[in-house]
């Protein structure tokens, strides 16, 4: 008796198609094998099929069964391939009631009851059955809602095995999943924090808004209470929308890592992610047993939020210094290779000193100067060189938090950081570039040309400041954004002096 359904591995934030084929041979001794390089969870599979199939109402088969997963070369994770082996265990025994189970792909774990438990990386799967010509997919309604935006494929959710199995034989069709058009999801999203509850810090406020507008990486550096965190928190909301490939790409890690909440779905809103600062460099980067994303990865098309950054380990900052640099990561094992992708915003914010308020007019610091100096030199220069943007916050007083004016929202800062996107994307349209932050020095020359006046302001900051030409190059791209928010086409000694001032907290604190 042989009978075969499909079910899929996941590796990394891809989908292998996985062909689940059962034998039953009632010669030999009594025995339930799973081949195809299983790894423990599936093998342990074979215990929770058994019972699922008695408790559903239908007989296990009785005598040697093989189950194969092929390709039998590539590992075998998790327990999304439970349905699928039960299925055919109950197909080769009744193999005169199922149709053909070819253009079905079969997702979920099984509990004991024969009920079906949610899965990671349903998103991927989905997509990998749609891609390979296969029909519909069962799987258990909490993952239904993260599919339901992948084209060509019927999604059936169930919720026990006896619903499949009726499914699959006519005997009572499972409801379809209804297809929703990822615009009608954008249209319900609406920002988690708002700038108009930020009062005061404009120097702050325009600096985010210009890293907003060209993808640039920023770093605040105040006195506890300033309001880093707030202003960082508020970034997602002034940023262009995701598209269906950026939602798509993000939800995706976030659904193979196991980060996607039952009945969440396609993610709309820019990812925020907020380590603590004793994050392991694994954590961090991407990487432990099954090579799972890291937080730089789950930040993909997002923020990536370092809060008291001199506190985290020295090498966990010097490992981000690749990914931000080249927009992924690749975690190497010694069976297996994943590349995860991490474009992201670096956003960090830290005290000056140890207890946070040195250069305050309010509080008066007690730090001795060597223990600042052992305090910042935990920041490497090689990572301070990666950040475009640095500012300096004071505490707010309560006469400018009383008698402030309304700030604007963050859909007044979200609309001009779009029109200077638009630019952008039409500057770039084809050159492989998505904003001002991305280019490298073959597009600085090219579209970071200056008037005589702004070119002869960097040069004597270059001078008298000792910029090197890393930094230089990043002076000069900040110096395009915002010229692009002003409307300007050639970048002036304004832009020029802004992003100057946009860098001295380098110069302040570290020469």
């Amino acid at each position: 008796m042989l009978a075969r359904t499909y079910a899929c591995a996941l590796n990394g934030v891809s989908g292998i198609p996985v062909e689940v084929e059962t034998f039953v041979s009632p010669q030999g001794m009594v025995a339930f094998d799973i081949v195809g390089l299983p790894s423990a969870a599936v093998k342990e599979s074979r215990d929770r099929v058994r019972a699922a199939i008695s408790v559903s109402g239908y007989q296990f088969p009785f005598g040697h069964v093989t189950v194969n997963l092929a390709p039998a070369d590539i590992r075998k994770e998790g327990t999304s391939f439970d349905l699928a082996i039960a299925v055919s265990l109950i197909a080769a025994k009744q193999k005169e009631l199922f149709g053909s189970l070819t253009d079905t792909m079969l997702l979920g774990e099984l509990s004991l009851q024969g009920k079906l438990m949610p899965v990671r990386g349903a998103l991927s799967m989905a997509i990998t059955a749609a891609e390979h010509g296969i029909k519909s997919i069962i799987l258990p309604k909490q993952n239904a809602m993260e599919c339901e935006c992948i084209d060509n494929i019927h999604i059936y959710p169930a919720e026990t095995l006896s619903q499949v199995c009726d499914h699959l034989t006519g005997k009572e069709a499972l409801h379809e999943h209804p297809h929703a058009a990822f615009e009608q999801l954008q249209a319900s999203t609406a920002a988690s924090n708002d700038l108009k509850h930020v009062k005061g810090q404009g120097i702050a406020r325009k600096a985010l808004e210009v890293a907003a507008a060209g993808g640039h990486n920023m770093m605040m550096v105040g006195i506890p209470g300033s309001g880093k965190t707030m202003l960082a928190r508020c970034l997602p909301g002034i940023l262009p929308p995701l598209t269906y490939e950026e939602a798509l790409e993000t939800t995706l890690i976030h659904s193979a890592s196991g980060e996607l909440g039952a009945n969440q779905r396609l993610m709309t809103e820019r990812p925020f992610r907020s380590p603590h600062h004793n994050v392991s460099m694994p954590a961090m980067i991407g990487g432990g047993n099954r090579a799972k994303p890291g937080e730089v990865s789950l930040a993909h098309n997002g923020v990536l939020f370092l809060d008291e950054l001199p506190e985290f380990q020295r090498q966990t900052l010097e490992a981000l210094r690749q990914p931000l640099e080249d927009g992924f990561v690749n975690i190497t094992r010694v069976n297996e290779q994943h590349r995860y992708q991490s474009h992201c915003m670096l956003v960090a914010g830290m005290n000056p000193c140890p207890c946070g308020n040195l250069g305050s007019r309010l509080k008066q610091c007690t730090c001795s100067p060597n223990e600042i100096k052992r305090y910042l030199g935990r920041i490497s220069g090689p990572l301070l060189d990666r950040i475009d943007i640095q500012v300096e916050m004071d505490a707010v007083s309560i006469d400018e938090i009383e008698n402030s004016q309304e700030q604007e929202d963050s859909q007044t800062v979200r609309e001009r950081v779009l029109a200077a996107r638009k630019l952008q994307q039409k500057r770039y349209a084809s050159l492989g570039y998505y904003c001002n932050a991305q280019l490298d020095q073959v597009g600085i020359e090219r579209f970071c040309q200056m008037t005589p006046d702004a070119r002869q302001l960097l040069h004597q900051a270059v001078e008298r400041f000792h910029i090197s030409m890393r930094t230089y190059g990043r002076i000069r791209k900040v110096a395009r954004t915002i010229a692009d928010l002003a409307g300007h086409q050639l970048i002036e000694a304004a832009d020029i002096a802004q992003a100057i001032q946009f860098r001295n907290v380098d110069g302040r604190y570290w020469r």
